[in-house]
């Protein structure tokens, strides 16, 4: 395994690509989104999500964010059509966040950055599992939706309802009929462009599709992600903020549209 890497001065982003070379590779993400310069491509499909909220299981503290994972061994929570092609098995969906309200998103727009970041991770059934998935070029699906401050979120709020169980790194607890679909913007516009994961592997195999509208967080609701531990029981306790890599260089990828 390699070294525990995180957030910090000592082992965040700077540092990935001595464990992880591939940080310097010609798909990283995230990216800085420029508009004015996404072409619009009308071949792009509307996106076609189909959730099913008995298929989501736990939440998770795993020291880097939060997930809710779903049971994926059938086709019934899933992303099919957009810039894919197939079907892609939602697996679990996590955020990014800052420590303060002008910082938090991985993907920016036109350099703006969001508080928050949420990220639905799919995989691709032409795979055996989630696993062979991660490694193949066309293996993962993120849809990205950016939060920006605003009213309270009542979907969101039943994440949130459930932080207390899982303040400290390696908590768990269930996390039974939640519908993700909830947390998805009224419009599904989006850009697309080919990326990696985030965070260590960093492996080069997600198409990535960003939501250009946000969805609404308030300043309390915010307060609550900065409450989570990256720390476990019996550390010193350091707050979970600014968990998110910075925009990486395009290096010649083209960005695209669903939209005009």
């Amino acid at each position: 395994m390699s070294h525990a890497w995180g957030y910090a001065a000592t082992n965040g982003p700077d540092k990935w690509a001595e464990n992880f070379p591939v940080a310097n590779g010609p798909r990283q993400s995230p990216i800085d989104i420029v508009p004015g310069e996404a072409s619009f491509d009308a071949g792009l499909k509307p996106l076609s999500l189909k959730y099913d909220p008995s298929t989501s299981i736990d939440i998770l503290n795993n020291g880097h964010s939060f997930q809710v994972t779903f049971t994926d061994d059938t086709d019934n929570s899933t992303l099919k059509d957009g810039p894919i092609s197939g079907i892609y098995r939602l697996k679990q969906f996590h955020f990014h966040w800052g420590a303060s309200d002008d910082k938090g998103s991985e993907h920016t727009v036109a350099g703006t950055k969001y508080p928050a970041e949420l990220h639905l991770v799919h995989w691709n059934t032409k795979y055996p599992s989630f696993g062979d998935a991660a490694s193949k070029p066309d293996g993962l699906a993120v849809v990205g939706v950016f939060l920006k401050i605003g009213a309270e979120n009542a979907s969101l709020q039943k994440v949130i309802d459930a932080f207390g169980a899982i303040k400290a790194k390696g908590k768990q607890t269930t996390f039974p009929n939640f519908d993700p679909a909830a947390l998805l913007p009224g419009c599904l516009d989006y850009w697309t462009y080919d990326g990696s994961l985030t965070t260590p592997p960093l492996l080069e195999s997600v198409t990535w599709i960003v939501c250009k509208e946000p969805i609404s967080v308030s300043p309390e609701q915010m307060a609550k992600f900065r409450s989570l531990l990256f720390s476990g029981d019996g550390e010193a306790e350091c707050c979970m903020v600014d968990n998110y890599r910075p925009p990486q260089p395009l290096k010649g990828r083209p960005v695209r549209a669903s939209f005009k």
